[in-house]
Parts: structure tokens; sequence; C-alpha cells
């Protein structure tokens, strides 16, 4: 009788990168370059490149952390661009690696490293660990990604629910076999708010979110189209980031609809005290908004601020961006 045993898994090799982008400069302007090194690219806005390299090391003839240094030379060759760059074994802790490293700079690591890298992580650096997931631990005296891989399944599980708790304990483990995705995503388009310092003020946090609710406002009804989804992703003092994504109830360019959406999207992240150093809105699945249906109501306001809108549209086209904003932001 003979047995037959499964194949293992390619280990795969990762390399994450972060992108210090001048206003000039758009992420999608580095996707040429980056295919150059190989076809398995993904794009994650507002500033960050996905790259499995596993199959481009023996055309190269480097091993990952040759081509996460080749890539940073190349970007800041051609575009001037510095790179933040993490390499590892999965998306995870490729990412994990990148966050701790300052602009320029690589970290890696190893397959058999993968566990002492982990471990004494604070168990907020886990991707997927927001802000009251972390306090909710902590809570329950788990402050690092250790502690939660030594709890059973189980236990994680009556904590964080059933989905939840197997993904995190997974990752808590090293496990992460997201693919990176290299189909071109739908398309969209997003703005950036940069705080001078780390803000802690929720209304700051706040006026920024309306800010950047006008910004791509603007800029949907200058260019005919309608979002279908909006994502805010926040990145804290600690490099850190935390992504929210819904979908609208009807596909829209006016601000005021983004940006009750945007307040809603930042009240599920649960901030407390959260030293937040940028936040980015984005706009997703646009088409073009004579595709658009809007539903009636009977929100007179509503009506009122819509009208209002096409009249500043008018006036900045005329005047310019900054001739009309919120009281709030003048």
């Amino acid at each position: 009788m003979t047995t037959t045993t499964a194949p293992q898994q390619q280990l795969r090799h990762i390399v994450h990168l972060r992108f210090e982008l001048p206003d000039t400069i758009r992420l999608e302007d580095l996707r040429p370059l980056l295919e150059q090194v190989t076809p398995q690219v993904q794009l994650l806005e507002p500033d960050t490149a996905v790259l499995d390299v596993t199959g481009a090391l023996r055309f190269w003839n480097r091993d990952a952390t040759e081509i996460a240094r080749l890539i940073q030379l190349r970007t800041a060759a051609h575009h001037s661009v510095r790179a933040a760059a993490g390499t590892g074994p999965s998306r995870m802790v490729a990412a994990m690696a990148c966050a701790l490293t300052p602009p320029g700079r690589l970290l890696t690591v190893k397959p058999a490293g993968v566990s002492a890298f982990l471990r004494p992580r604070p168990v907020r650096e886990l991707p997927g660990v927001g802000p009251a997931t972390a306090r909710l631990l902590i809570q329950h005296g788990v402050h690092t990604v250790g502690d939660l891989a030594g709890l059973p399944l189980a236990t994680v599980q009556r904590l964080l629910g059933a989905r939840t708790g197997r993904t995190l304990s997974d990752r808590a483990h090293g496990h992460d076999h997201r693919p990176v995705v290299t189909e071109p995503l739908a398309r969209s388009t997003s703005a950036e708010h940069r705080f001078t310092r780390d803000e802690l003020d929720p209304d700051r946090h706040r006026r920024a979110l309306l800010d950047l609710a006008g910004q791509l406002g603007t800029r949907l009804r200058t260019d005919a189209q309608v979002a279908s989804g909006l994502t805010i992703t926040v990145r804290y003092a600690d490099g850190s980031t935390t992504a929210r994504t819904r979908t609208l109830p009807e596909a829209t360019h006016h601000t005021v609809l983004l940006a009750r959406s945007a307040y809603d999207l930042y009240e599920t992240l649960g901030l407390q005290r959260a030293r937040v150093r940028n936040i980015t809105l984005r706009g997703d699945n646009l088409s073009p908004a004579e595709h658009a249906t809007r539903q009636l109501t009977f929100d007179h306001t509503i009506d009122k601020t819509l009208l209002i809108e096409a009249v500043q549209d008018r006036a900045r086209q005329r005047y310019g961006t900054d001739v009309i904003k919120p009281a709030v932001l003048g």
C-alpha cells in the first residue's frame, strides 16, 4: 500500500512599500516601474504597494531583500520618491515590518524568524485589530501578539466572535494566506489630510473629514462622476493604519452626503484619545453621473444644500477653489 502526502505550500516572498508621495505624483504613476520588477503588483491608496516577488527571484537573481532595495533605488532615481520597505513570507508580516521602518530604510523578516518578530509586538499592531478591539483585548490581559497566540481559539472567539476570532488567532500565529490581487480594482479617487502634528482632538478629525468630503465632491462633480462607496483610512502616530469601507445607499457626488457617510465611518473606528497623523477619504466604484439616480426625499434642508452647492461650484470655477468653504474650515 502506498501513501501520498499533500504538497507543501510554496514559500512566498512579499515586499510591502510605503511611499512618501509629493503632491505632483500619484501612486498610480509608480505602477509601470513596479511592474518592471514583477507583474504581481497591488496598489493600495493613498501611498502603499504590495508585490509578490516569488516568481521574480530567479529572473533577477536576487532575494526579496535585494529586490526591495532595487525598487527603493529606482523610485528615488526616477521619481525622487523615498519608500519604507518591509519583506516577509506573507502580506501581514511584510506590512508589519514596513510599518516599523522609516522612509528610505528596509526591514526583512525571514520565515524562521516570524514567531520571534510577532510575539513581542503590541497587539494593536496586528492587522485587523482596531482601537476598539485592542481595548477589549487589553482589558482581558492580552497586550502582545504573543499573548493572543497563547490563548485557545475558543477563548478568542468568545471575546471577538467566531469569524474575527479565528482570523486574528491565525494571524497571531503568523498565518496569512491573502494573495496579492493583481487585477485592477474599480476606479477610485482619494484625498488626504495630513495634520501638522499628531492630532488627538476628534473635532479636528471631523473638520478634516468635512474638508476631504468637499474635495472629493468637487472633483467628482467636475469630472461628472459619482461614487458608490466610501473608504476612510486613518494613520496613527506609530505608523499603523485602520480602514473602514461602506457602500453608499445611492451613488453620489454631493459633499453633504459624502460627509455624512464619512462621519458615520469615523464613528465606527471608536477612536478614544488616538493620536492621528493623517486621514484619507476615498470614493470607490466611480461611474458616470449621467447613469446615477437620486431617490426623492422630503428633507427640504438637503434640497436647499444641493442648490447652494451648485452655486458654489460655479463660483469656484470662476474665482478659484478656495473662494467658498464651510465656516468651520475658515
